[in-house]
């Protein structure tokens, strides 16, 4: 009996040891800071990786990161200096470089994230109150970033962090600016259209009025070179008629009249056509009859 207490106090002895022993010792990794405590008031502070020493039951640590963190805010809306409202969403990337002072103001990144998330909100809301929607949306975005910084900065010694970057991520209209927005370029897009169509309409005009003055020409060209054929032609035919009348005159008067004759009774019914006298002799000679 007496050999199991021993035993067991043996056990006892090497249990407790191996918790003071581990609770001694704790590891730092290379992503993170440490600050060690002893009944929650800060005793030291390691910076540096590797294995260290505590205390045990008397001394505890706690970590921060030693990385580059990011302080994300909500968007809140603000007034531009042409009096439009728009919902800024900004952030900015910081790193713990006092990690006694950061654990003595704000113990930890989320209490940070919002009492800073506030000053930087501030300074944002103060900075774009000077400048109007299209600085925001132009190159002077960068000046306006840089003014944020420079005037959130001056906080960062308070906290013990060191403020690398300040971006302003999305700027976006309110609804009812979106709609004033929306109309207004609807209404421009409208109006020009309606100059496309009125240009549109007056070179179709021209168009067509050019169009037509070449109609003119071309057919008085065609009219006048006709006109010009049709004297050569009847030139030609008159010609043809004088040298042939010139050859049998008597022939010629007849076929003249025989002409005459068709243009006058045209294309009638009529079979027969009575002649004066003087004609049949002048073509024909005297007929005499037979009784």
């Amino acid at each position: 009996m007496k050999f199991s207490t021993r035993n067991l106090v043996i056990i006892l002895i090497f249990f407790v040891l191996f918790l003071t022993i581990s609770g001694a010792f704790f590891t730092v990794n290379e992503t993170k800071q440490s600050i060690v405590l002893q009944f929650g008031e800060p005793r030291k502070v390691i910076t540096e990786p590797g294995l260290q020493f505590k205390i045990p039951f008397i001394q505890d640590a706690v970590f921060l990161e030693s990385r580059m963190l990011n302080l994300d805010p909500m968007p809140e809306e603000m007034i531009l200096s042409d009096q439009k409202r728009i919902i800024v969403d900004s952030f900015a990337r910081y790193v713990i470089v006092d990690p006694l002072k950061f654990y003595q103001t704000v113990r930890n990144e989320a209490t940070f994230s919002d009492r800073f998330g506030r000053i930087l909100n501030a300074a944002v809301r103060g900075v774009i109150a000077q400048y109007p929607l299209t600085s925001l949306l132009s190159e002077e975005r960068i000046e306006i970033m840089n003014a944020i910084q420079k005037q959130v900065k001056p906080n960062e010694i308070n906290y013990g962090v060191n403020i690398i970057d300040i971006r302003i991520g999305r700027t976006d209209l309110t609804e009812q600016v979106s709609n004033n927005v929306f109309q207004r370029m609807r209404s421009e897009r409208e109006k020009e259209a309606n100059l496309l169509r009125a240009q549109g309409e007056e070179l179709s005009k021209e168009i067509r009025a050019s169009a037509d003055r070449q109609k003119t020409v071309i057919i008085a060209d065609a009219e006048r070179i006709s006109s010009i054929l049709r004297g050569e032609g009847d030139a030609q035919k008159n010609k043809i008629l004088g040298d042939a009348y010139s050859l049998d005159e008597e022939f010629f008067d007849f076929l003249r009249t025989m002409q005459a004759c068709k243009e006058t009774f045209g294309d009638t019914e009529m079979s027969m056509v009575i002649v004066p006298g003087e004609v049949c002799e002048k073509f024909f000679g005297v007929i005499e009859l037979n009784n």
